[in-house]
């Protein structure tokens, strides 16, 4: 290829990059995914959504071949004061400069009827859908091992507390 037609070929991928960079000001950290064990038939993934934008905007959708089912969960307490989980169908609420967790115990991405068992360190494909933002890919790593947010401080302080009453 002659040395034009490379800088035009050049300038052409990067004019349909560069808008699809720049519009979109949504970033994702801390994702991963789990699965409860090996014959699992349920999985969720959870990740850090930060709206580095002037405007407000929405997680929708995410898709994955991963499951049968892919849908946004988070967790209500019901009858009795026993938690469970629901299907949010209005999607999760990311404002202009703000962030949104998508944790254990609370919001998350709940995914049904796995395709295949979950191993450590496998990666899942999804695609977040923004309201605004359009559409994300993103690879999330399977972390079987992690603990939830504080768990390591909850059970320092319970061998703690069992400690002090052998004292």
């Amino acid at each position: 290829m002659s040395p034009i037609k490379t800088l035009f070929a050049a300038t052409a991928a990067m004019s349909f990059a560069i808008p699809a960079f720049a519009g979109s000001m949504i970033m994702v950290e801390d994702a991963y995914a789990r699965a409860a064990g090996m014959n699992a038939v349920a999985g969720a993934a959870f990740m850090q959504l930060m709206n580095h934008g002037d405007e407000d905007d929405r997680l929708i959708a995410v898709r994955s071949e991963a499951s049968k089912r892919v849908e946004l969960h988070t967790h209500i307490k019901g009858d009795g004061g026993v938690m469970r989980m629901v299907e949010v169908e209005e999607g999760f609420a990311l404002p202009a400069g703000g962030t949104h967790m998508l944790q254990r115990g609370g919001d998350h991405v709940m995914f049904m009827g796995l395709n295949q068992p979950w191993h450590q360190g496998d990666t899942v494909s999804v695609t977040l859908v923004f309201e605004k933002a359009g559409e994300m890919a993103v690879e999330i790593p399977v972390d079987l091992q992690r603990m939830p947010a504080g768990a390591a401080m909850q059970m320092d302080e319970s061998h703690s507390m069992q400690h002090g009453k052998d004292n």
